[in-house]
């Protein structure tokens, strides 16, 4: 395996050894590989060098991992980096705070080097082709979204979508590959109106899916977190904790 020479790996751990284990089997393979000690130190890296992708341990001094993902997410310049979560903290309900915050893996410790580097690989192949968006069109595989027309087409055949779902399906596409929490969807499709429960936004994505058929598999459940948009060639590598609710 020979990754782009251009992709470059942040990798961010208080332990000097777990640093230079997986600095190295990332050398290894090829990719340009920084380090930083602290949850300061990354964010400023990350702002500086502009990785492709971040090995983030949560359990950082003064500034959590949690915080430095939450942080990165938030920032223009660095909301889309890649972002796995390398970590001896490997309770589900740690891993649900992870994902729920934009982290777009997540692999216990102890870890197998050989699996960070095909993880590290995945996210980056999917970081790198996104939803092909042409003129206000976006697709995924047989799914094809028009923005502009407000159509979505499923095969060649037109789904007939109310305004939400639309919206709702345009939402997650735009954010492929990451979860959404029920929270983050409320806000952005129902501008998170007061008489809107999180329950509404379960009922759309079933819906949704519904609709769709097929291509409706493409929206994932990730437990406890939310939901998350994967095209057929995506689903199925890395990402623990999917199902179809």
């Amino acid at each position: 395996m020979t990754p782009e020479p251009a992709h470059r790996i942040l990798v961010v751990d208080d332990e000097p050894d777990i640093t230079a284990l997986v600095a190295y089997h990332l050398a290894k393979v090829g990719y340009r590989v920084t380090t930083a000690a602290s949850g300061r130190d990354a964010l400023a890296a990350a702002r500086e060098e502009r990785p492709d992708l971040v090995v983030l341990d949560l359990m950082l001094p003064g500034v959590s991992g949690y915080d430095v993902l939450a942080e990165l997410r938030r920032r223009e310049e660095t909301k889309d980096i890649g972002v796995i979560l390398l970590t001896a903290r490997k309770e589900e309900p740690d891993r649900i705070k992870g994902l729920s915050l934009g982290a777009d893996d997540y692999l216990p410790k102890p870890f197998s080097p050989q699996e960070l580097v095909l993880r590290v690989s995945a996210v980056l192949r999917r970081l790198a082709a996104p939803a092909v968006a042409v003129g206000g069109v976006m697709t995924a595989g047989q799914l094809v979204l028009d923005k502009t027309a407000h159509r979505v087409t499923v095969a060649g055949a037109e789904v007939e979508l109310t305004a939400t779902e639309f919206k709702l399906l345009r939402t997650l596409i735009e954010r492929e590959g990451r979860v959404q929490s029920r929270a983050q969807l409320l806000e952005t499709v129902w501008r998170a109106q007061p008489d809107i429960q999180t329950r509404t936004v379960d009922m759309h994505v079933q819906r949704l899916r519904q609709k769709l058929g097929k291509a409706g598999e493409c929206i994932e459940t990730v437990r406890g977190a939310g939901y998350r948009f994967r095209r057929p060639e995506a689903r199925g590598a890395g990402g623990g904790g999917r199902k179809r609710a």
